[in-house]
């Protein structure tokens, strides 16, 4: 609620809160991001979201009149109702696992015998590349304000998204990005990375009476680096980790196949759902 740039908005009927919705605003000023619409059930059907999003846009463009964009991430098909008032800019393709803390190590050890295979049956060309965590703020925004970036990962709709947070590669969202606490890791074989990833810290959820959350996000199309990032931040977050934990692969759709054949077979790490995406959606704030 005290973020800065952050706009939430609730309604209450007779005293209770029975809907808000909160955004941010990106991009320098000129977009608003919504990460958070939420109805409670006994309300919904009643047109109680229609008119709390009339509300935000209208407060928004007052206390915001440079913003002229709205965007979202969805994670469910939009009926084409909902699509005729947005414009589709990407689609992530999403690998969903399920498994307990104490099966990640093995899921892991497993993980990395099926790489050295891999490696040396298809004598893959990537062997030696090597991902580097990247710990220098510097070398991270040299990377990010890179012009050709967008190009050269196949960034969806032009944006790094952070799990639903889209965000154009421009300095102003720096800020944003450095407050989430991401653990970067690119392709250091070259001056021009083709290969970035990241994961947000594991977070609470409700899920089966309480698990955790772990979210990583993939930018780029080359699969055995692909491969190597899930190892390499499934590595890193063993030590954060409890109970259970689901975990979401965002990813370019060209990964997905190669990413679930690569994860499959495991018994405590398991394929939560079948393929989904995640939609970027887009509209202007009139």
């Amino acid at each position: 609620m005290t973020e800065k740039d952050r706009v939430t908005i609730i309604a209450r009927r007779d005293g209770k809160l029975i809907a808000l919705e909160s955004g941010q605003v990106v991009d320098g000023g000129k977009t608003v991001v919504v990460e958070g619409l939420r109805v409670c059930p006994s309300e919904r059907g009643r047109g109680v979201a229609g008119l709390i999003q009339r509300i935000t846009d209208v407060y928004i463009k007052q206390v915001y009149p440079s913003v002229n964009i709205k965007r979202l991430t969805r994670r469910d098909n939009p009926t084409p109702e909902q699509l005729s008032k947005f414009n589709i800019l990407a689609r992530r393709a999403v690998l969903s696992l399920i498994g307990e803390a104490k099966s990640f190590n093995s899921f892991v050890l497993d993980l990395k015998a099926k790489l050295d295979s891999i490696e040396k049956t298809e004598q893959s060309t990537t062997t030696n590349n090597q991902l580097t965590v990247l710990k220098d703020d510097q070398q991270l925004n040299a990377i990010l304000l890179d012009p050709d970036l967008s190009t050269r990962l196949q960034l969806p709709g032009g944006a790094i998204i952070q799990d639903c947070l889209p965000l154009k590669a421009v300095e102003s969202n720096l800020e944003i990005l450095k407050s989430t606490n991401l653990t970067w890791l690119a392709d250091t074989s070259n001056d021009k990375p083709r290969f970035v990833s990241f994961y947000t810290p594991p977070y609470p959820i409700p899920f089966n009476g309480g698990s955790l959350r772990l979210n990583i996000d993939m930018y780029g199309e080359d699969l055995p680096l692909a491969r190597k990032a899930l190892i390499t931040h499934l590595k890193q977050v063993t030590g954060e980790i409890h109970g259970t934990v689901l975990v979401h692969i965002y990813m370019n759709q060209t990964l997905w196949t190669g990413m679930q054949r690569f994860c499959e077979g495991d018994e405590g790490v398991k394929q939560f759902q079948d393929y989904w995406e995640q939609l970027f959606l887009e509209r202007e704030l009139s």
